[in-house]
């Protein structure tokens, strides 16, 4: 609990961009709208700032528990990966969840760069493959949600402006393991690898 207050967990819920009050019926689409929240704090990944997706997905499934935990209560794990066949086209759905609240399952795509326009396009047209592979009619439309490492608040907007499928735009941060006070102390690697060379040299110089 106190880990989540020095998080701002529930002030940063509800803040995602999205368009459920145009595609989801009322309170449902509220609901949902408090579910996700921006942005989403990886502090407990062990990355760089700029780490790689495919990275930043391994690090999340190896700590689920710990993501889970970020995402919010009612969320649990499908699968990583999740292949879907459309017009005998393969695709594959970064991480994919089902929330119990909710009653859908949620697509999660990752992006280690700044939100494009295209992603939502390409969101659109993951979730119409799951709500005709997996949704059942007593479950609720499948939501998308995005995550970036930053984004336009005006152009994520515009993007979603006339999309047919429930889509949320967030960001993610990454915190640095080491502050950067400390950080800036600490010898680089050249240094330590020019240290550790001088070292073996002495050592060897001893030993004639």
């Amino acid at each position: 609990m106190l880990h989540q207050i020095e998080l701002n967990f529930y002030e940063r819920h509800g803040k995602a961009i999205t368009n459920f009050t145009e595609t989801l019926p009322s309170p449902h689409s509220e609901l949902a709208t408090e579910t996700l929240k921006d942005p989403y704090k990886f502090d407990f990944l062990t990355l760089q700032e700029k780490a790689l997706e495919k990275d930043i997905e391994k690090q999340l499934v190896k700590h689920i528990t710990s993501f889970l935990l970020e995402l919010g209560t009612g969320f649990s794990f499908v699968g990583q990966q999740v292949p879907v066949k459309i017009d005998n086209q393969d695709f594959y759905i970064d991480l994919l969840f089902y929330h119990i609240k909710l009653k859908c399952y949620v697509v999660v795509e990752l992006k280690a760069i700044e939100f494009k326009a295209e992603f939502a396009g390409k969101m659109n047209l993951y979730l119409s493959a799951i709500d005709d592979s997996l949704k059942t009619e007593a479950e609720n439309p499948t939501i998308g949600l995005l995550l970036c490492k930053s984004k336009s608040k005006i152009i994520a907007e515009y993007a979603l402006r006339g999309m047919t499928q429930p889509i949320g735009i967030a960001e993610y941060e990454i915190s640095n393991a080491i502050p950067k006070e400390i950080k800036t102390e600490l010898p680089t690697i050249e240094e330590i690898e020019l240290a550790t060379t001088k070292a073996i040299r002495k050592a060897g110089d001893s030993n004639k």
